[in-house]
């Protein structure tokens, strides 16, 4: 079951983290850190994947191997996030009432910037508001196609981005993806990590040298035949090219990528990709 995001959990697990140590050092939960909320275990370990998946927070954990719990909702997969907590819960989805600890824990610099962030939103938003889940809005490029499109691992939303952008370019004709790269150098992703260190214009043009190549010496795949990409091959494509997990619809991630894309856009740029657009894929466009 999907968790949403909820601005003030969020922030009360940053703050908490923030204010209990600094470096990486022991924090302990209990239910009297969420007055009012009767937050759920499911709720709890939801916010805690999202944080520590997307590097507001890093932790480790202390206890029984999360995958090995019978009475604890499986929301993450063992192999990508080997969750660790302290104790064992008696209802499998029910109030969290038992103290949960991390055996250490730290917030990095982008989690003091979202708490900054947060604290700022919670303190100007209406009381009745206080609730909102997290606007995706001002994310980073690559964490916005990871919020919509349901994909865990950054890499792997870095990897299908691209292809989805190479199967766009293929196309269009090289002017038009000019024209298209020239409104993208924008960070996809701010991050300490090298290798996620891209403009979303790298991704547009192809980290794949020869692909890139290829890109700008071909003309658009409009024709007949195999030359012909109609919206089937379209979302073919992005299903087998790229890292596609088995959990996420083809179109969902294609309309994550749309999105994220489109708001980096000018809307003569939005106008212009969607002539180049077969039918069903031209739909998802409007839609993202």
């Amino acid at each position: 079951m999907p968790i949403t995001i909820r601005e003030d959990v969020a922030y009360i697990l940053l703050k908490k983290i923030n204010e209990s140590g600094s470096g990486m050092h022991e924090v302990h939960f209990t239910k009297d850190d969420f007055p009012g909320h009767n937050i759920t275990i499911a709720n709890f370990l939801g916010h805690l994947d999202y944080l520590n998946q997307n590097h507001y927070i890093r932790a480790e954990f202390t206890g029984n191997a999360y995958g090995n719990q019978e009475d604890v909702p499986d929301l993450i997969n063992p192999p990508e996030f080997d969750l660790r907590i302290a104790n064992t819960y008696s209802a499998k989805d029910g109030p969290l009432s038992h103290l949960i600890t991390f055996k250490q824990a730290e917030i990095t610099e982008k989690g003091q910037q979202l708490l900054e962030k947060l604290a700022n939103n919670l303190a100007n938003a209406p009381a009745e508001n206080g609730h909102k889940a997290i606007d995706t809005k001002n994310l980073p490029f690559l964490e916005k196609v990871m919020a919509k499109s349901g994909v865990h691992d950054i890499f792997d939303a870095r990897d299908l981005t691209e292809v989805v952008f190479r199967v766009m370019r293929d196309l269009m004709t090289t002017e038009a993806a000019d024209r298209v790269e020239a409104e993208l150098h924008k960070p996809a992703e701010t991050t300490e990590d090298r290798s996620l260190q891209l403009e979303i214009a790298d991704l547009w043009h192809d980290t794949n040298p020869i692909v890139a190549f290829l890109s700008r010496v071909r003309p658009p795949w409009q024709g007949p035949g195999i030359f012909k990409i109609d919206s089937d091959r379209f979302l073919f494509r992005v299903e087998n090219e790229g890292p596609m997990p088995p959990t996420v619809e083809r179109e969902t991630l294609v309309k994550a990528v749309f999105s994220a894309t489109k708001d980096e856009l000018s809307p003569d740029r939005i106008a212009e990709i969607a002539t180049w657009l077969p039918d069903h894929i031209h739909q998802l466009w409007q839609e993202a």
